[in-house]
């Protein structure tokens, strides 16, 4: 169907009316054109479609269905792969309930620990984020069902989200929080983005032409649709002039009357309408005659499958973050107490628009049927005062056993969609279980069960920590395999565990005043944070142990000079020097050494997994671009590489470097100078320019000074005046007689030409 001459065929009224949705899920049909309404919904990981007549809030019961490892879990799997084959099953679902459009991936950047909603989001770091967001959206799409990456953008906390403004500088909101999204656009292609409810430096999202439109679509090159978040509209007009196609829920004609009447009074063109309707089309029609004709059929045979997949996804992701005593794995014939209430009722997804309504979820109590474990309540979620005497029953039953394994973590009333978490702590009675059983001198090993960083104040007083996160409908199946050494351990942290939330660099700016919260830590967000800080962490970015061990050797770079034009080619071997098959997943960093711009420590630039049998050695390769050495630049609104010396590090996490290399990165974009009568001198002899140019004035007036500044202002009175003359702006030349105000503004014409 030609999407052009279909619009061609409309009323005004009827292309009015598409840019708002029918009901909840669907968007508005045009029978006469045969136009029919297409259906979208919740589930990024795992289905949430809701059955019979949907209600004005959404809040029907889902159909039953898998729920996969959530986005937290399924970054710490380090695995492009596994979150392609994810997007891949979410796909076929989709097809066969006749799915349109997938409200998914949740990109956002985590900023603070404690936003609500970090379950649903992948990463503290854009690359990361970013790459496994494009695997899953080319998974989903490949299947001819649309994806919708949110929620655009700087959408970082739940505390007055829908009215809240977000104040973020331009080099942090290009470089830190709209990284992700320019990755998912240009590797992905998804069919549609959805714009978010708060304000972005004081303009709504859904009305914000700059995100929309200058840098969603001229920037980056987004041939998709924009939707808002579910109530996310403001002005219609507005929206549409900024590059809004959908306002979701619908069922009011408020909507469409107000864009009619702006174009009949002539405040909206109706060529922009036509427009957005174009967009939306184009990716809805696409889907129709895309969507996979083969997709795998709603038996027991698929949904066996699926939940197969859902408990590999969930071993893969699983982080093992202390093993010591040789606690893990545990001997098959070791006398073993599980210990809380999370081992037969595991938490596994978040609540909120995400929440999956399961078919089967396993626990860890059942899965280790037919070995030697006896289970103890120890602590009730709802109720402190049944705590102390659970525990008492749990320190009893602990005598007679050789390990102790406490399932622990956030209920879902600590964590959801809607409220962000007051602070990191586990409830109490969770953790004073915890410090008692571990000072019965047995091997004690926690699991956790969380969507974001907790802290530890009992970290040195266990043995093992093993944090499954949230780790779906296999989390109990995929805990009982790791814990007896069935699958090794190969997640990484996707995000710094702090040791108190005082440390985080938004802190003092979280959620701000009012909801409108000033991004001030600015770049340095996570381990870009503390690193530069030199701060100790609870766990660091990247970190995952495993029960075998690899050595990293024979590091190479490809060249020791290269322009920004050229690729650089790393690689490194990879041993397996340990007793048990395993993954690693090598990571490599990029710092920049002498730049003049505030750069971190060190940036995640690329990431593989690698699976390896005991003593055998794979070589990992990556390709580095000019974006591996980029920042982005205010004075040319882009991402530009300095001239200057760069080190590409590789290893097993942010702080575990195991080889690193120096390398002479040359950038061949020349910046504008934008020199005023107010720049500092020293700054403009930086630039080879600039050197040129004046020098010989400063030379002159170095030579004037000479020999006299030490003895009028005492001893380093030389290095005082050379420290002052680089600070004072150009026009001080002219106060001190060097030159004249005309000579200056000839100058300052020659330089910034």
């Amino acid at each position: 169907m030609d999407v052009k001459e279909l619009i061609s065929k409309m009323t005004l009224q009827e292309k009015a009316s598409l840019l708002s949705g029918a009901d909840f899920w669907h968007t508005k049909a045009v029978e006469r054109l045969g136009l029919k309404a297409f259906m979208m919904c919740d589930g990024p990981n795992g289905l949430r479609k809701q059955e019979g007549v949907t209600d004005h809030l959404g809040l029907n019961e889902s159909i039953k269905t898998v729920c996969y490892p959530t986005a937290s879990s399924v970054a710490s799997s380090f695995d492009t792969d596994m979150a392609k084959e994810l997007g891949e099953r979410l796909g076929d679902e989709c097809v066969r309930e006749d799915i349109a459009m997938l409200l998914g991936p949740g990109i956002n950047m985590k900023r603070s620990p404690v936003c609500g909603r970090n379950f649903e989001y992948y990463s503290e770091d854009p690359y990361l984020a970013g790459k496994i967001a494009a695997s899953y959206i080319n998974g989903l799409q490949s299947k001819g069902v649309c994806a919708c990456p949110k929620h655009y953008a700087a959408n970082n906390q739940e505390y007055r989200r829908m009215s809240g403004s977000s104040m973020v500088d331009e080099r942090t909101l290009h470089e830190i929080y709209l990284k992700a999204f320019e990755v998912v656009v240009k590797e992905a292609r998804p069919k549609s983005i959805m714009c978010s409810y708060n304000q972005l430096n004081g303009t709504y999202l859904s009305e914000n032409k700059y995100m929309l439109t200058d840098v969603l679509r001229d920037k980056w090159g987004f041939d998709g649709f924009v939707v808002t978040d579910w109530g996310a509209v403001k002005g219609p007009v507005k929206g549409v002039e900024a590059g809004l196609s959908l306002a979701m829920p619908g069922g009011s004609d408020d909507h469409e009357k107000t864009i009619i009447a702006a174009v009949e009074d002539g405040t909206l063109e109706e060529s922009k309408v036509d427009r957005m309707v174009e967009y939306l089309l184009e990716a809805l029609l696409w889907s129709e005659e895309s969507r996979a004709k083969d997709a795998r059929p709603s038996d027991d045979a698929t949904r066996k499958s699926d939940y197969e997949f859902a408990r590999k996804l969930s071993e893969e992701s699983a982080v093992l973050l202390k093993n010591e005593r040789r606690a893990l794995p545990i001997r098959d014939d070791a006398k073993v107490l599980f210990v809380g209430e999370f081992a037969n009722k595991p938490r596994y997804q978040g609540s909120g628009s995400s929440h999956i309504n399961s078919a089967y979820v396993s626990n860890a109590l059942d899965a280790a049927s037919g070995k030697d474990v006896s289970f103890a309540r120890g602590y009730d979620t709802k109720d402190a005062g049944a705590s102390l005497r659970l525990r008492e029953e749990a320190v009893e039953a602990a005598a007679d056993c050789d390990v102790i394994v406490i399932f622990a973590g956030l209920p879902a009333s600590y964590e959801s969609e809607g409220f962000d978490r007051k602070d990191i702590n586990l409830p109490p009675e969770q953790d004073k279980l915890i410090m008692e059983l571990s000072r019965l001198g047995k091997k004690t090993v926690v699991v956790m069960h969380n969507g974001a960083p907790v802290a530890m104040p009992w970290i040195d007083m266990v043995d093992a920590v093993l944090d499954v996160q949230l780790g779906g409908d296999g989390v109990g199946e995929a805990t009982v395999r790791l814990l007896y050494g069935e699958v090794n351990p190969s997640g990484k942290l996707a995000e710094t565990y702090p040791l108190k939330l005082s440390d985080n660099p938004s802190y003092l700016n979280f959620p701000g005043d009012k909801g409108n919260p000033v991004y001030a830590e600015g770049i340095y967000i996570g381990y870009r944070y503390y690193e530069k800080k030199h701060m100790p962490v609870l766990f660091p970015f990247g970190h995952g142990l495993s029960y075998t061990e690899f050595e990293y050797s024979n590091f190479k770079v490809s060249a020791d000079s290269i322009t920004d034009k050229d690729k650089l080619e790393v690689s490194v071997d990879v041993w397996n020097v340990g007793r048990y098959p395993g993954k690693e997943a090598v990571q490599l960093y990029v710092s920049c050494d002498n730049g003049k711009a505030s750069r971190p420590m060190k940036e995640l630039k690329g990431f593989k997994k690698v699976e390896l049998k005991p003593g055998e050695i794979k070589t990992v390769t990556f390709t580095l671009d000019a974006d591996s050495f980029a920042y982005y630049n205010t004075d040319i609104h882009d991402f530009y590489v300095e001239s200057g010396e760069y080190t590409v590090m590789v290893g097993s996490s942010s702080s575990d470097i195991r080889h690193a290399e120096k390398i002479a990165v040359e950038g061949t974009v020349k910046l504008p100078l934008n020199l005023t009568p107010y720049t500092p001198i020293g700054e403009i002899l930086e630039n080879e320019t600039g050197a040129k140019i004046l020098g010989p004035y400063m030379q002159a007036m170095g030579n004037a000074d000479s020999g006299e500044a030490g003895d009028a202002l005492g001893e380093g009175g030389d290095e005082m005046m050379k420290a002052m003359l680089l600070e004072m702006p150009i026009t001080a030349l002219v106060g001190f007689g060097v030159i004249d105000s005309q000579t200056l503004e000839g100058l300052l014409k020659q330089l910034n030409g």
